[in-house]
């Protein structure tokens, strides 16, 4: 035990004398936490900035302009006479929406003549320019209903026949999972965990590829000739420390007055097991691979595109299947999946089985893998 525990300071010690490694695990979830959370502090879009051609200049076309200004999503900046140099100008306004409100609108509305609006829509950032084209849509259907339900009072019919006519049946919207729509509870922990598995693996890839470039790994298969015990040594100091980045993360939910509840045991559970299976995956590559170089390259490829792999963001149902399987085996993508049931769904435990137990399973191989390949080596050096 005396040992270990010996060993475990010597890991310690090494964490702390490589300053890049010990400001990248340190400083990277705190700059990602505080960067990622001011982004998406507002949580939802509101006051999209949109364009509006009224060739029309009626009552009607200002009745309609002043409910899109009325409309939290949205808000005019820019009041064209025309479609000239519209799109221009909405490139400086960085308007994502054009309206445009034609001539003899009002007088054909009165006519039955049924005029068009157009609304021209930037499709280069999807989630911006929906949220302005379905506001600037709701606003244009309450417009109809109620230039509709007032031609039908002047021709005689009550108000209360006019509006039923018009609406004969009710639609109610009921917001699940993020009631709020705040788009900060959906980002921030997504990114703040992927961060946390980045900062394991590139941690990890330094452990046995820098024993070995620097010649020290046949003093430390002198001292310990055990793979089992090797590999927790050197996963153990990162373990202890990935608790401060937890606590931090945490930290950086209440700051942001994130309402995550959820079974906290059985969170600890599944965390503890996505993070061995982080840690092994960095020991493994880190032990086939003896140049340090070699092993962070590789790491990092896995480590990178895992966010955009993982189906947070995409459904991962519509990516190819071989797609999937490279996905399947990369550990936050089943974490992430048990963080959307637990915090954002709502679900019960047995809907997380799954995942974990595919991220033990992902855990259970490297760790075989690593202990027979590092046994190899202890057995080859210790013979010379």
């Amino acid at each position: 035990m005396k040992k270990i525990i010996e060993l475990i300071q010597r890991e310690f010690k090494l964490f702390f004398n490589n300053s890049v490694l010990m400001m990248l695990f340190i400083g990277a979830p705190i700059l990602y936490g505080v960067l990622i959370g001011h982004v998406y502090q507002q949580g939802k879009v509101t006051e999209m900035p949109i364009i509006v051609v009224d060739e029309d200049n009626s009552p009607l076309s200002a009745t309609f302009v002043d409910m899109m200004n009325d409309n939290e999503s949205i808000k005019v900046v820019r009041m064209l006479p025309s479609l000239f140099d519209s799109k221009e100008i909405a490139i400086e306004h960085d308007a994502t929406v054009i309206v445009h409100i034609p001539k003899g609108f009002a007088a054909g509305v009165q006519q039955k003549r049924v005029p068009e609006v157009t609304i021209f829509v930037d499709g280069s950032n999807t989630l911006t320019s929906n949220t302005a084209a379905m506001a600037v849509n709701v606003c244009a259907m309450t417009l109809k209903a109620g230039v509709q339900i007032e031609t039908q009072m002047k021709q005689g019919v009550p108000a209360k026949i006019a509006a039923e006519q018009y609406e004969p049946f009710k639609t109610t919207m009921v917001r699940q999972n993020i009631r709020s729509g705040n788009y900060l509870y959906f980002m921030l922990p997504g990114v703040l965990i992927i961060v946390l598995q980045q900062v394991l693996l590139l941690g990890l890839a330094l452990s046995f590829s820098s024993e070995f470039e620097n010649g020290t790994f046949v003093e430390l298969a002198q001292r310990m000739r055990n793979p089992v015990g090797l590999i927790f040594v050197k996963i153990i100091p990162y373990l202890l420390m990935s608790i401060g980045i937890l606590v931090l993360y945490w930290g950086f939910g209440k700051w942001y007055e994130m309402p995550l509840h959820a079974d906290f045991w059985w969170f600890v559970l599944c965390t503890f097991v996505f993070m061995l299976a982080v840690c092994f995956i960095g020991v493994l590559v880190s032990i086939v691979l003896p140049s340090q170089l070699k092993a962070t390259e590789i790491l990092m490829v896995i480590a990178t595109p895992a966010f955009i792999l993982s189906g947070f963001t995409w459904p991962s149902s519509l990516m190819p299947t071989w797609v999937q399987l490279i996905a399947d085996i990369i550990p936050s993508t089943h974490y992430l999946r048990i963080f959307r049931v637990m915090f954002i769904q709502h679900g019960e435990n047995y809907h997380t089985y799954s995942g974990l137990i595919a991220m033990a399973i992902i855990a259970a191989v490297c760790f075989i893998v690593a202990t027979v390949v590092l046994a190899m080596k202890i057995r080859k050096v210790t013979r010379r």
